[in-house]
């Protein structure tokens, strides 16, 4: 057995809590993989909330649902994920949620995730999250602007109530070239 990479690691750790009928989120859809991985995770009676700024993100990841046939599991959302809260209600709680921070791969690099909208839709995943739920976050931070969200972020759930949360990082720290890491923050 070899250890898994951060990303897929992070659905190893998310596949063991969430289960038909949940709803989930995934914050950055990117070119749709987590997005897929989520809906058949959920089935035909769970959904999922999927975020990107990027219509080109959208369009490859309702491509990859239609083909799996899995598009009507999830509400794909033109909108910043710092806007979350406007898609749940108030009480709402979902078992788990999806964040690759960085950019969107084969895209335009300049378009990144951002410290202040990622805080601030972490921090609505946590309110929402139900007990034994998960937040993941690949952190990608090997451009510009990356280093800055990587601090702000390991900074705000390092001060995460530890009776609350329990904050795993996974890393590889022998590779070169700013490999991502996962952060799994899982509700108590």
């Amino acid at each position: 057995m070899n250890l898994e990479p951060a990303l897929k690691y992070s659905h190893t750790l998310l596949r063991t809590v969430i289960t038909q009928g949940d709803t989930v989120v995934d914050a950055t859809v990117g070119n749709g993989n987590d997005t897929v991985f989520l809906a058949s995770l959920v089935g035909i009676t769970g959904h999922v909330l999927g975020f990107d700024v990027q219509q080109q993100a959208l369009d490859n990841t309702a491509t990859q649902l239609t083909l799996t046939g899995m598009i009507n599991r999830v509400q794909l959302i033109h909108n910043g994920h710092e806007n979350l809260a406007q898609y749940l209600a108030p009480q709402q709680r979902i078992a788990a949620a999806i964040f690759n921070l960085g950019y969107l791969p084969g895209s335009n690099k300049r378009i990144i995730t951002h410290s202040d909208t990622t805080l601030k839709a972490l921090n609505t995943c946590l309110s929402h999250l139900r007990r034994g739920g998960i937040v993941a976050l690949v952190v990608y931070y090997g451009h510009p602007g990356g280093e800055q969200e990587k601090a702000a972020v390991l900074e705000a759930v390092k001060a995460l109530d530890q009776h609350q949360y329990q904050v795993l990082q996974y890393s590889f720290i022998n590779q070169i070239h700013q490999p991502p890491f996962l952060l799994a923050i899982q509700k108590r």
